[in-house]
């Protein structure tokens, strides 16, 4: 998700056991969103991506992905703003 090269924030970090987990999710969560986002997607003849609807297991696996990538991102939002709020308590003109 983050190229070393850019500026873009990080969404991993290194747990107690040095494994690389996404913000808010454990090990095993990040395993589990990982293997899910990088299952093929369908696409109709335009390449719009479809959830194939008549196979309940995609429609449980586009589900869990939802899931696992909301609780990441509501906790990386979190960690943004909690690091944006430490960065301008640090900054002399704001003061």
């Amino acid at each position: 998700m983050t190229d070393l090269s850019s500026n873009s924030p990080r969404r991993y970090f290194v747990d107690d056991n040095g494994r690389r987990v996404l913000i808010g999710l454990t090990f095993e969560e990040t395993f589990e969103f990982e293997k899910l986002d990088h299952l093929p997607a369908l696409h109709d003849s335009d390449g719009h991506v479809l959830w194939d609807a008549g196979r309940p297991a995609a429609a449980g696996q586009a589900e869990r992905w939802l899931e696992l990538y909301r609780k990441h991102d509501q906790a990386w939002t979190r960690w943004m703003a909690e690091t944006r709020a430490g960065r301008s308590d640090n900054l002399p003109f704001l003061n």
